[in-house]
């Protein structure tokens, strides 16, 4: 098994980065979350792997945390669920909040990750909540009377509506409110991030 591949990043898209590692050249799966976070070409980098063997492929998906690593594999223990929309989850949304909309219960917002229906996403609730509540996520249970969580969906919702794509709507958001501390309200957040 493989568990991290380092050496020079070759080359990198929103879905895959190949490593050069003295000369032979990995092609790792990644989600866009990780792909924000790569370096330039040619620059070193580490990815953590998921090592997945098929009948027909032996593929390696990469993570830039150990969070998103954790989360993809707690993801591919429910049934029904494959690396392919593992990944499309993490693209969609940080594992944090996959794992708060998990343990909320929340359904409606899991149902936006491509792939997921309604049955799906109550199966991953039915089968995970504890799950993530023992992985020990930061914030991994947002309490109901926490209005900067509730703000932020409302505004990442609001953003989606207005043609940002999901993962582009949550960094902007992300930048907004490390830039504004004391920015509460989702129509604060997102004339922040408009603005950006």
């Amino acid at each position: 098994m493989i568990d991290y591949v380092s050496g020079q990043l070759a080359s990198k898209k929103p879905t895959e980065a190949v490593i050069d590692v003295n000369g032979l050249g990995y092609k790792l799966l990644i989600p866009t979350s990780t792909y924000e976070k790569l370096p330039k070409a040619g620059e070193n980098v580490q990815l953590k792997c998921h090592h997945h063997v098929r009948e027909d492929a032996i593929l390696l998906y990469g993570f830039a945390t150990d969070e998103e690593r954790n989360v993809f594999n707690l993801l591919l223990g429910v049934s029904g669920i494959g690396p392919k929309l593992a990944l499309a989850a993490l693209s969609a949304l940080s594992p944090n909040e996959i794992g708060n909309r998990i343990v909320e219960g929340d359904a409606a917002m899991l149902t936006r990750i491509p792939g997921v229906g309604r049955k799906t996403a109550e199966r991953l609730i039915v089968e995970l909540r504890d799950r993530f509540e023992n992985l020990g996520l930061p914030d991994s249970r947002i309490s109901e009377s926490d209005n900067g969580s509730s703000a932020r969906s409302d505004a990442i919702a609001a953003l989606e509506a207005l043609g940002l794509s999901r993962a582009g709507a949550d960094k902007s958001l992300r930048e907004v409110m490390k830039k504004h501390p004391e920015a509460d309200s989702a129509e604060e957040l997102i004339k922040l991030a408009l603005r950006r």
